[in-house]
């Protein structure tokens, strides 16, 4: 069996305000973005706030932490 992943209440929003405090992604944010795009059950805000946070790593607004 497999075990799936859940996330915690308000995770989005935390690693989304997170990452624009310091302009850092870091790995547990990234496991946490992986989380969240396999889950299905995410609200529009939060499908939002992922798209935000992936478009400022392309642009280059956001750092990717390599710890």
């Amino acid at each position: 069996m497999f075990n799936q992943s859940q996330l915690l209440p308000g995770a989005i929003s935390s690693l989304f305000a997170t990452t624009a405090k310091t302009g850092v992604i870091t790995l547990g944010d990234r496991y946490g973005l992986l989380t969240a795009l396999t889950n299905a059950k995410l609200s529009r805000d939060e499908q939002e706030a992922i798209d935000r946070v992936l478009y400022a790593v392309i642009r280059g607004r956001f750092q990717l932490s390599t710890i």
